[in-house]
């Protein structure tokens, strides 16, 4: 056999390492997004409760800095386009309603029930998100989940229960506020992951990102002026809150879009489900929260619910 055969033989195929290259980097880009994630609940709850500052005013600020941010980066790369979907009234009407009551709800309902318990408790209890989703789908197609996903739900809500009771049903371990306001987050997450599907069909999920996270903090400007400031301004608040929009926002929602590129959504929805075990590790050293066996067991079973969800789910086309 000729030497230049053999050797071809044995040469690895170039696009079997493309391959293997984008699922190294897209999961790696999906753990980095979601332990930048859950970074970034540490810092909302450092400073609510060491700064005083209040969860209105963190919010307004950090989507109007990193709608600005990524928009920009949208402009950079999209050039006019990204005005595109301001030329269909439908396309205004969704892209409002995902600002308002998707995006800023998604975020605002998140850091109050940070504001309320710890970062920990409301990032796990928010991961009922998909929980949600599954349901709504189900009665909107008039079909009942497979064993499976029933499994997955039931799973979720005795997690919750083990979480917020500590198996004593006469004995909240969490404020009643702050399992409101995380169970908001949850139903937030929802209508914030489902809304945008005809805009993300249309336009990039950086663009549709951007937009809604601008509209969002400037519409709940008016409520809560950006400049109407109150709490403990110092240079640690600066650097803190600086966290929170580049690597708490802007850089983990740019490498999210990158990773389900590479490796596709159901992937990158699978490895992004660190950020609760991120969020619970980051609380435990830098914040010093006290985390029992009951708070691992529920955040355990609320995370399976997640995985099991996203690999018994089939990867669909999206664009």
């Amino acid at each position: 056999m000729d030497d230049n055969n053999i050797k071809t033989q044995n040469e690895p195929n170039f696009t079997e390492i493309t391959y293997k290259n984008n699922v190294i980097k897209g999961t790696l880009f999906a753990l980095i997004a979601g332990t930048l994630w859950g970074l970034s609940g540490i810092c909302a709850q450092f400073l609510f409760q060491q700064k005083n500052l209040t969860p209105e005013w963190v919010v307004c600020i950090r989507l109007i800095s990193s709608g600005i941010i990524l928009l920009t980066i949208a402009y950079i790369k999209e050039k006019n386009n990204i005005f595109e979907v301001f030329k269909s009234k439908k396309h205004v009407k969704d892209l409002v309603l995902f600002g308002i009551l998707g995006m800023f709800g998604v975020q605002y309902t998140y850091f109050v029930a940070i504001n309320y318990s710890n970062a920990a408790t409301a990032t796990v209890i928010q991961y009922l998100g998909p929980a949600i989703i599954l349901i709504y789908q189900s009665l909107r197609n008039k079909s009942l989940p497979s064993f499976v996903e029933l499994f997955a739900v039931i799973l979720s809500i005795i997690g919750v229960f083990i979480l917020v009771t500590h198996m004593d049903i006469n004995n909240l371990v969490i404020s009643k506020q702050a399992l409101f306001w995380a169970l908001g987050a949850a139903f937030a997450l929802a209508y914030y992951s489902i809304k945008p599907g005809n805009l993300l069909n249309n336009f990039s999920n950086i663009c549709v990102t951007g937009w809604g996270m601008l509209i969002g903090g400037i519409a709940f400007s008016f409520i809560k002026p950006i400049f109407d400031i109150s709490g403990i301004f110092d240079i640690y608040t600066i650097g803190v809150i600086i966290i929170v929009i580049i690597f708490g926002t802007v850089i983990p929602f740019s490498i999210y879009v990158i990773s389900t590129k590479l490796i596709g959504p159901t992937k990158t929805s699978l490895f992004s489900t660190i950020e609760p075990v991120s969020s619970a590790v980051f609380s435990i050293f830098l914040l010093n929260l006290s985390f029992g066996f009951m708070d691992f067991l529920g955040t355990a079973m609320i995370i399976s619910m997640v995985v099991i969800l996203s690999v018994g789910k089939k990867e669909k086309k999206e664009s």
